[in-house]
C-alpha cells in the first residue's frame, strides 16, 4: 500500500473530558487519502525529524490551517493575521524542502500552498479582501466559498481537473509574490492564484482550495497516490 503523510494542526482544543493541546486533522483528509487507495499517517509538528518522517512515506500532503507567520517572508503581521504557529511553520517548511529535494510526491492544500510558496521564497497577501474587494474566498468562519478556477492548458493541473473547475475555498490569504521555481497553473476570476506546480518534479502540485471536501472528485488525491506508488517502486 502507498503511504501518504498528512501534516496536522497543533492547537488547544476540547475533546471528550480533555481540554489541552492536540495534534489533529480534519478526518476528510484521511478519508480522501483512503478513497484514493492510499494509507494515511499523521505527521504532527515537531522540532526535528523531517527527513526521518519522509523516509517512511511515499507522498506528502501539506494540509490547511492557520496563517503562515509573515516574518518568514519579511513582513510585519497585519491586523487580521492570526498569531504565529512557529513550530508548525518550521516543521512544514522543513518537510516541504526535503520532499522537493528528494522528489517525493507533494500535494499542498490551502495553507499548504502558502507554505510551499513561502518555503521557496514567495510572499502572501495577508488579507485577500483588501486586494479583491470581496470575501468570496471565505464567506464566513467555517463556511466554504464556491469559486470558479480557470486552469492553464497543457499543465499537470489541467490534466487532472480540466480547463475550468468549481472548488470549495476557505482562505483569507493568498499568494502575492510567486516564488521562483513555482509555475502558476490556475487563477480565480478575480486574479487570485488558486493552483501552482513545481516544474521538473514528478508530482508537486499546490491548490488554494480544499479537494478533500469533495467526496465526488478524488482526482488530485488519486494522482498523488499514483505518484507515490511510482516513487516507492523507483526506490526498490
Amino acid at each position: 500500500m502507498t503511504v501518504i503523510g498528512l501534516t496536522t494542526y497543533f492547537e488547544p482544543a476540547q475533546m471528550l473530558v480533555w481540554q489541552r493541546e492536540f495534534a489533529m486533522l480534519h478526518a476528510t483528509y484521511v478519508t480522501a487519502t483512503e478513497r484514493a487507495g492510499g494509507v494515511a499517517v499523521l505527521l504532527p509538528p515537531q522540532a526535528a525529524g523531517a527527513d526521518e518522517a519522509l523516509d517512511r512515506v511515499d507522498g506528502l500532503v501539506l494540509a490547511g490551517g492557520a496563517d503562515v507567520d509573515p516574518l518568514r517572508y519579511g513582513e510585519a503581521p497585519a491586523e487580521r493575521t492570526s498569531r504565529p504557529r512557529v513550530l508548525r511553520d518550521e516543521w512544514e517548511i522543513a518537510l516541504t524542502r526535503a520532499a522537493l529535494d528528494r522528489d517525493i510526491p507533494l500535494l499542498a492544500i490551502c495553507r499548504g500552498l502558502q507554505i510551499l510558496n513561502v518555503a521557496l521564497g514567495g510572499s502572501l497577501h495577508q488579507h485577500l479582501p483588501e486586494v479583491t474587494g470581496h470575501e468570496g474566498h471565505q464567506p464566513a468562519p467555517g463556511v466554504f466559498g464556491e469559486v470558479d478556477v480557470n486552469i492553464v492548458p497543457g499543465t499537470r493541473t489541467a490534466e487532472l481537473t480540466g480547463p475550468r473547475v468549481r472548488v470549495s475555498c476557505h482562505h483569507h490569504q493568498a499568494l502575492a509574490r510567486v516564488a521562483p521555481g513555482l509555475e502558476v497553473t490556475g487563477r480565480a476570476g478575480d486574479g487570485t492564484v488558486e493552483a501552482v506546480e513545481v516544474p521538473g518534479r514528478a508530482f508537486a502540485v499546490g491548490v488554494q482550495w480544499h479537494p478533500e471536501e469533495d467526496s465526488e472528485d478524488a482526482r488530485l488525491f488519486a494522482a498523488l497516490v499514483a505518484a507515490g506508488r511510482r516513487y516507492r517502486n523507483r526506490l526498490r
